[in-house]
């Protein structure tokens, strides 16, 4: 933060408490030249107004929030660049990447600075951290367990299902079934593969989703006349002579979906034969999809979760097409 932004919130912070202290101080004065409890000569609707202080418990109460702000401020960050007396952070704030962001809490650790994400990642190591070993490894504890087997048991289910709803549903839901530009993990369409191994790899590495857009080659008439063939593959009502002059240009798409349009896994290239669409499938939507392109990121999991715990979403996620605990 800048010099000048660190005074203004100094500034501005310090002088609200400062000017509430005044108000306070004010209010409390008798300013209204009638003696206290006498009638002060307005009345309505039959109450009428006496000249009472402020309530002494309400005045002392209004006074303790303004040293406990002022106390709070000294130990801890809150004004500006100042750092707190405690040297407390809830995190390092100048991170730039997951590699800086682990160096920074290993030192914190080392050091047993005041910072509250390292203290919490400690805590949960040691009342979590064997947990996860138990559920994820077989006796010996050298060995991963086949996340098939991992997902036979009722207790790592549930503890995968607590796992994805702290860092998956942001984005799949808290049910898993997605949104617009996130898959639904509870059907058998996936872009990638299905299989427990295939869904780890997609948690560990991440995926990255490129559908370049067509509508400088195809132009306009070509991006409509793929779009009818393309809604055609799934049983859709579409103009014939559009559908069959797409299928003409449909040449370009087939390199990544397949010349009869199953989509290929290698690529995460989807299957327009179905009915699932990952961007919606209304004609308008996917004549944007082919005219403009997408661009989908599914982030890499195995430096921020670790294997052990990504072993145990697997097999959530993998259970959930799969039903096993049923």
């Amino acid at each position: 933060m800048t010099t000048f932004w660190s005074l203004w919130i100094t500034i501005i912070t310090l002088g609200t408490l400062a000017g509430i202290a005044a108000l306070l101080i004010w209010c409390s004065k008798d300013k209204m030249g009638v003696e206290e409890g006498e009638d002060m000569g307005h009345e309505y609707d039959g109450i009428r107004e006496i000249n009472n202080p402020l309530p002494k418990w309400w005045s002392y109460m209004f006074w303790g929030t303004i040293i406990f702000g002022l106390l709070y401020l000294f130990l801890f960050p809150g004004l500006g660049n100042y750092k707190g007396f405690l040297g407390w952070q809830s995190s390092d704030q100048t991170v730039r990447s997951i590699e800086e962001s682990k160096l920074a809490i290993a030192n914190a650790q080392k050091e047993q600075r005041l910072n509250q994400y390292a203290k919490e990642l400690d805590d949960a190591q040691a009342r979590f951290g064997e947990t996860f070993k138990t559920l994820a490894y077989d006796a010996s504890g050298t060995s991963l367990l086949p996340i098939t087997q991992i997902a036979e048991n009722e207790e790592a289910i549930k503890v995968g299902q607590r796992l994805f709803l702290q860092n998956c549903a942001q984005c799949h839901g808290s049910d898993a079934r997605g949104q617009l530009g996130y898959p639904n993990l509870t059907d058998n369409a996936w872009l990638y593969g299905g299989e427990a191994e295939t869904i780890k790899t997609t948690l560990m590495e991440g995926r990255q989703g490129v559908m370049p857009g067509w509508n400088e080659t195809l132009g306009k008439d070509g991006v409509t006349e793929v779009t009818s063939y393309v809604l055609s593959l799934s049983g859709r009502s579409v103009n014939a002579k559009e559908a069959a002059a797409g299928k003409q240009k449909f040449v370009v798409c087939a390199a990544c979906h397949g010349t009869d349009g199953k989509g290929n896994p290698a690529f995460g290239a989807p299957d327009l034969t179905d009915n699932t669409w990952l961007y919606g499938g209304s004609r308008r939507a996917v004549e944007a999809t082919i005219a403009h392109g997408r661009q989908g990121v599914m982030p890499a999991w195995k430096d921020i979760l670790g294997e052990e715990k990504v072993q145990v979403i697997s097999a959530y996620v993998w259970n959930l097409s799969n039903n096993t605990s049923e």
